[in-house]
């Protein structure tokens, strides 16, 4: 009898599987299966860009409103049945997806289980709960807003690509400032890739630094149109740019957050122009008036200063110069006089004082006492003789008188 061949033990997981051990893709395609089968449906938000109906069944081709990503999706024809008006490409619409996995071909797809348009209210409201949200941060503070230059060298745009909007700001600008220069960023401004486009042209624009300021600059359009003007990304890019930046999107009723978020909001391409850069003839207008006002004023000044000099040189003082200093004279001349004859009896005074006093000290004088016939008697030791009994007989005495002096003996 024959023996069995022994069978293999299948390996309960993929990371057990070897080359020895391996699965059969049968195995794979089931586990694969049953995996995806776990997943959950999922809403999404998306576009339509392509749409093909074929009996019950249809394929759509979905693309992510923000980025370059597309699926696949199936549609039995209840799901759109259920839709009040035809799904047409281009729409935004949010539907649930769940991930459905082929056995046979080992083909994943995604099927629709439900489908419904973004309408223009349900857009308006996200814009406005967003709008809200970055009021709440203090992104629109108008504290925030940077001054235009008054005269930018150098002007950043970031427009489409051979955009009218772009031909309007360009024309205008330099109708008005011809020496005015430009540097363009020509973009997209519509579809998935506008946001990600403005917001690297933007980057690159602010660190320049030859740029004074920026222009984002679009026509009109759909709120559909102008909705990468109110994503949150690029709205957070113009808060945080160091450049002032200028929104022009649209025409006057178009207001995306852009314009909240903005230095300057433009109503239109071609008012940006006209607010970025003077106008050469109004300036040089404003220049003529401020320089015939000048001149008024510096006309007036002259006058006025002329008067004061005639009026200045009328006054008698500068008239006659002389008399100022003759009358001056007279005066230095009188107090001089003065002067001299308040010295003069001062010195006469004195004089007659020292006569005077010479007078007395004469009369006081041993000298004076002599003349009047007096005599001094001395010793001859030149002691003068105060008494009698100073002289005994015979004493040798000397006389002086007023005239001269003798010799004597005492009796």
């Amino acid at each position: 009898m024959a023996e069995t061949p022994e069978r293999k033990v299948i390996a309960a997981t993929a990371a057990e599987t070897s080359p020895d051990n391996p699965w059969p893709l049968a195995l794979l395609s089931q586990k694969l299966k049953a995996h995806i089968e776990k997943a959950p449906p999922a809403w999404v938000e998306a576009q339509v860009i392509e749409l093909n109906k074929r009996a019950n069944v249809s394929y759509l081709t979905l693309r992510d409103v923000d980025a370059e990503v597309s699926l696949s999706v199936t549609l039995w024809g209840s799901v759109l049945n259920r839709l009040e008006a035809p799904l047409e490409r281009g729409s935004r619409v949010v539907a649930q997806l769940k991930p459905d996995f082929w056995l046979k071909t080992g083909r994943l797809s995604m099927q629709g289980q439900d489908i419904r348009p973004v309408g223009l209210g349900d857009l308006l409201a996200r814009i406005e709960q967003l709008r809200q949200a970055l009021a709440a941060e203090g992104l629109f503070d108008p504290r925030r807003k940077k001054p235009l230059p008054l005269l930018p060298h150098r002007i950043g745009l970031i427009t489409g690509r051979n955009s009218d909007a772009m031909k309007d700001v360009l024309q205008n600008a330099a109708l008005r400032w011809p020496a005015v220069e430009f540097e363009v960023r020509e973009v997209a401004v519509q579809g998935v890739n506008a946001v990600s486009s403005v917001i690297g042209a933007l980057a690159e624009l602010d660190a320049d630094p030859a740029v004074d300021v920026i222009v984002i600059a679009r026509g009109g359009g759909s709120l559909e149109d102008l909705l990468p003007f109110s994503h949150e990304s690029l709205v957070r890019a113009v808060s945080a740019a160091k450049t002032p930046v200028v929104s022009a999107i649209g025409h006057e009723a178009d207001r995306p957050l852009l314009d909240e978020v903005a230095d300057l909001r433009a109503s239109t391409p071609t008012d940006a122009a006209k607010r970025i850069v003077p106008d050469v003839s109004e300036e040089l207008r404003r220049v003529a008036q401020a320089r015939a006002q000048l001149n008024r004023r510096i006309e007036g000044l002259l006058e006025r200063e002329a008067e004061r000099l005639s009026y200045l040189r009328s006054r008698p003082v500068m008239a006659n110069p002389h008399l100022m200093l003759t009358a001056k004279y007279d005066d230095v001349a009188s107090l001089g006089g003065r002067a001299l004859t308040a010295v003069r009896a001062q010195v006469s005074r004195h004089v007659d004082q020292l006569a005077h006093l010479r007078a007395q000290v004469r009369a006081l004088s041993p000298q004076k006492t002599l003349d009047r016939g007096y005599a001094v008697v001395q010793l001859e030791d030149r002691a003068i003789v105060r008494d009698p009994v100073q002289v005994a007989p015979g004493t040798a005495l000397r006389i002086r008188v007023a005239a001269g002096d003798f010799t004597a003996t005492g009796n």
